[in-house]
């Protein structure tokens, strides 16, 4: 009786695993993204820093735009009391 048990939990297993089966729904792809080790990270930051380096400099002028910003407008602050109309007397 034993050995019948044992051939029934079995197949019952083997039916359960295919019940519960995952499908992929393409080869080679998975929800997980894939390991990339350290070294990795390090030669894709030297490639990254390499093509900064080999890129025109366009942050320059966006870099002096807040000075130029800032600079009209602190002459736009300064506006005389007169010119509003407040009287402080």
């Amino acid at each position: 009786m034993n050995k019948k048990q044992k051939i029934i939990k079995k197949l019952a297993k083997r039916a359960k695993a295919r019940q519960n089966k995952v499908e992929v729904t393409s080869v080679g792809v998975s929800g997980k993204e894939r390991y990339i080790s350290k070294a990795e990270r390090a030669r894709l930051a030297a490639q990254v820093d390499a093509a900064e380096a080999n890129a025109p400099e366009t942050t320059a002028p966006e870099a002096n735009a807040p000075e130029a910003e800032a600079a009209a407008t602190q002459g736009t602050d300064a506006v005389p009391a007169t010119a509003t109309g407040d009287s402080q007397a």
